[in-house]
C-alpha cells in the first residue's frame, strides 16, 4: 500500500510509489506458501487448482497494487497493522516490475499444466517463482527488482519511469515500532 501523506484515493488501475517493503516481503512469504502448496498438492494429488489463486494475485498487483488482491490486502490491511505498522519505503516501479515478472511465472506455469498436462515443466517454473520469492522474503532481495535496474541502465527502460528510484533505493527511510 502506498504511504502517501495525502487522503485522496488512488485510482483503481494504479500502483503505489513508493512501497511499503514491510508489506511487499509479507506478501513475498505468502506467494512462497501458496506457491509451495500448489507444487506439493498438485504433485500428491494432481489437483493444480492452487495455480490460479496464485496467477491472480500477481495480475491483481501489478494492476491494481493491493487493492484487488485478497493478499496484498489483508496483508496491508490485518497483518502489517497488527504489527504496529513498520514501514520502509522503497520505489513502487521496480516492484511492480517484479509483480510482472510474477505474472509472468505463475500463468506460464498455470498454462503450461492445466493447457498442456506438463506437470514437470510447470513445478520447475514455480520453483524458480519460489525461490526469487524467498529472497525476497527473507533476505529483501528483489530479483525483478534487479532486473528493473539493470533495463534502466541499459536504457531499455526509460529513466522517465522512475526518475526518484535512486532516492528509495540509496535511502531507506523507516517509521513506525518495527522494521521486518
Amino acid at each position: 500500500m502506498a504511504i502517501t501523506g495525502s487522503a485522496k484515493r488512488e485510482p483503481l488501475f494504479s500502483f503505489p510509489h513508493p512501497v511499503n517493503e514491510v508489506s511487499a516481503r509479507i506478501v513475498a512469504g505468502g506467494v512462497v506458501i501458496l506457491a509451495s502448496a500448489a507444487v506439493l498438492v498438485n504433485h500428491y494429488f494432481e489437483w493444480p487448482w492452487l495455480m490460479v489463486p496464485l496467477a491472480y494475485g500477481f495480475w491483481a498487483r501489478v494492476l491494481t497494487g493491493p487493492k484487488l488482491s485478497p493478499l496484498g490486502t489483508f496483508v496491508t490491511r490485518v497483518l502489517v497493522p497488527a504489527l504496529g505498522n513498520p514501514t520502509k519505503r522503497v520505489a513502487g516501479p521496480p516492484k511492480r516490475f517484479a509483480q510482472g515478472v510474477g505474472v509472468l511465472f505463475s500463468t506460464t506455469a498455470l498454462v503450461l499444466e492445466v493447457g498442456f498436462g506438463l506437470s514437470g515443466a510447470a513445478h520447475l517454473i514455480l520453483g524458480g517463482l519460489i525461490f526469487a520469492a524467498t529472497l525476497e522474503s527473507v533476505f529483501a532481495f528483489c530479483l525483478g527488482c534487479q532486473m528493473f535496474a539493470i533495463l534502466m541502465r541499459v536504457g531499455v527502460i526509460p529513466e522517465s519511469v522512475c526518475r526518484d528510484c535512486a532516492q528509495y533505493s540509496s535511502t531507506r527511510l523507516r517509521s513506525g515500532s518495527s522494521a521486518g
